[in-house]
């Protein structure tokens, strides 16, 4: 079984996210999306609400694609969580040439730490290269339409959110 790991904070997800999930469920068996726990970046969705958008957003492509999806937290080592998962593979999205330079170091410090694990870059597609979760609750704090970023209801939670 092909079993991949696709990390991130996913605060929230976006449909950049989406798109790079679908995409490499052609590659693999099983694709375990990896919420990174990360205190420092102070998420506006909690670890929870988080893994409930990827799993609401993962299930009708898991019953198209037949590639089983699955959330996993995490707060340890990306090589670790790799091992933990069973994943031979990494994927990585990449949206623009800034990204490569950071994600080149990452592949060669975990390569280092286990060369059996691949990385796998998957370019965004051009309409979505843009997006950043970062800039999407910039756009929905300063009030502006994310509709375009984001899946209707992952809209709602960011606008639940802001209003609270």
């Amino acid at each position: 079984m092909r079993v991949a790991l696709y990390p991130g904070t996913f605060d929230p997800i976006t449909i950049g996210h989406v798109d790079i999930i679908r995409r490499a469920t052609a590659l693999v068996d099983k694709l375990v999306i990896g919420v990174a726990i990360n205190r420092d970046k102070g998420p506006m969705f909690s670890l929870e609400e988080r893994v409930a958008m990827i799993e609401a957003e993962c299930v009708k492509l898991s019953e198209q694609t037949g590639t089983e999806i699955v959330a996993h937290p995490f707060e340890n080592l990306l090589i670790d969580c790799a091992r933990d998962v069973g994943a031979q593979i990494i994927v990585r999205g990449l949206r623009a040439v800034a990204d490569f330079e950071y994600e080149y170091q990452m592949v060669g410090m975990n390569r280092a730490l286990d060369s059996s694990i691949e990385t796998v870059f998957l370019m965004a597609e051009a309409r979505h290269q843009a997006i950043a979760s970062k800039l999407v609750k910039e756009i929905a704090r300063l009030g502006g339409d994310v509709s375009k970023f984001v899946t209707p209801s992952v809209d709602e939670a960011l606008q639940r959110r802001l209003s609270e």
